[in-house]
């Protein structure tokens, strides 16, 4: 019997020598294993230091469109012309009107209501517009000529601004109406005139 290693060995015949082949072998599939085991934590290692990572998400809002709908027209009411001179009428966006040598008349009274056009407006709450105007002459036409309206506005002007709970306001809209010397007597009407609104 014989200790070598840390194992003890007995010869199978004790005329043989010592087998020393197997605990040799042992210890170097050991050693082999332990390199192995070292290049893989060396490999993680590695790749944990080179390798980054972030994540994100995706995501959107679709926001209510934005839209206005006719409530009423504008309406200059009765006008009486001058016979030398030609005049105007104003109707301010709260349907205030003033005139200029024109004056107006109660009748008949089924014409004789002044009006400002009048939109409702609706969208996102508390969101802000663009309002836009006519900017070329609008033309009304009658049984015997024509007249033309121009220098639009409203209010708001410019710029609106939804209710915060509602989403809604209201846009009205006045023009300047333009009245030749002794204009022909009849009911003067133009083509449909275009107000835009755009979020801004």
């Amino acid at each position: 019997m014989e200790i070598q290693a840390g194992f003890v060995y007995i010869s199978n015949n004790i005329n043989n020598k010592y087998n020393f082949t197997k605990p040799l072998l042992f210890i170097k599939t050991m050693k082999n294993i332990t390199k192995i085991l070292s290049i893989v934590i060396l490999v993680f290692a590695f790749s944990a230091n080179v390798l980054a990572q972030a994540t994100a998400i995706a995501s959107a809002t679709i926001v209510t469109p934005i839209t206005i709908v006719h409530v009423s027209d504008l309406s200059f009411g009765n006008v009486v012309p001058s016979a030398t001179t030609a005049g105007t009428v104003d109707v301010a966006p709260d349907g205030t009107p003033s005139y200029t040598d024109v004056t107006a008349t109660a009748l008949p009274a089924a014409t004789a209501t002044i009006t400002a056009a009048s939109f409702n407006v609706s969208g996102t709450p508390a969101a802000t517009y663009d309002i836009t105007l006519p900017v070329a002459d609008v033309t009304l036409t009658g049984p015997a000529g024509t007249m033309i309206a121009n220098t639009f506005v409203s209010d708001p002007s410019g710029t609106g601004t939804l209710d915060g709970t509602t989403g809604t306001q209201t846009l009205n809209v006045g023009a300047t109406l333009h009245v030749g010397v002794a204009q022909a007597a009849g009911t003067y009407t133009s083509a449909p005139f275009t107000v835009t609104v755009n979020y801004n």
